[in-house]
C-alpha cells in the first residue's frame, strides 16, 4: 500500500467534508495501525489534530503509550502540540509530506498566542516571558503528589518501560 498517498487521500476527503487539510497514518509491520484526519472543525476541539487522534487510536490498539516500531506519516510538518506528542510516543520515524513554507500561500492558522513563524522562539522563552499569560503558584502539596507517585512505584522516579535516552 502507498501510505503517502493514503495520507494525502484522507486529508483531501476531510477538506471535501468541511474539515481542515491535515491527516495522519500510523504504520506498523507494513500495515495501517491507525489513521485520522484533523477533526478540529468538526468537533470544536482544538486538540483534535490528526496526529493526536491517530496516536490515541494506535496506543489503545497496542495497549501501550509507546509507538516504537512504527512509522507515522503526516501531511504537513507537525505543529508544536503534535510534535511534542510525536516525541512522547517514540515512533521509529515520522514522515511529513509538505512544509509550512510550501502550504502557507494556501492556509494560515495563526492564533492569539500561537503564530507558526514565531512559536518555537516563543516556546523557548522562560515561562514568565512568554506572550501567553502564566502565573506560578508554588504549593508543597503539589510536589507531594509526585512523592506519593514515587513511593507507589517502589522509589523509582522513571516510568517503567519507557523508551528513554541513555541516563
Amino acid at each position: 500500500m502507498d501510505f503517502v498517498q493514503r495520507t494525502i487521500d484522507i486529508a483531501r476527503r476531510n477538506v471535501t467534508e468541511g474539515g481542515r487539510p491535515f491527516a495522519t497514518v500510523i504504520v506498523k509491520d507494513g500495515e495501517i495501525l491507525a489513521e485520522s484526519p484533523n477533526r478540529v472543525a468538526q468537533t470544536n476541539d482544538p486538540t483534535a489534530h490528526a496526529e493526536i487522534l491517530a496516536i490515541r487510536e494506535a496506543c489503545v490498539k497496542l495497549g501501550t503509550e509507546h509507538l516504537t516500531g512504527t512509522t507515522i506519516y503526516v501531511l504537513a510538518h507537525p505543529c508544536p502540540m503534535c510534535l511534542g506528542s510525536l516525541y512522547y510516543c517514540s515512533p521509529d520515524e515520522v514522515v511529513f509530506l509538505t512544509t509550512r513554507d510550501a502550504y502557507e500561500p494556501h492556509y494560515v492558522d495563526d492564533r492569539t498566542y500561537f503564530e507558526l513563524n514565531t512559536f518555537y522562539e516563543e516556546f523557548a522563552k522562560p515561562w514568565d516571558e512568554r506572550r501567553l499569560p502564566m502565573r506560578h503558584e508554588p504549593r508543597e502539596e503539589a510536589v507531594e503528589v509526585y512523592r506519593f507517585w514515587q513511593q507507589r512505584n517502589g522509589g523509582e522516579r522513571h516510568v517503567a518501560g519507557t523508551p528513554a535516552a541513555a541516563r
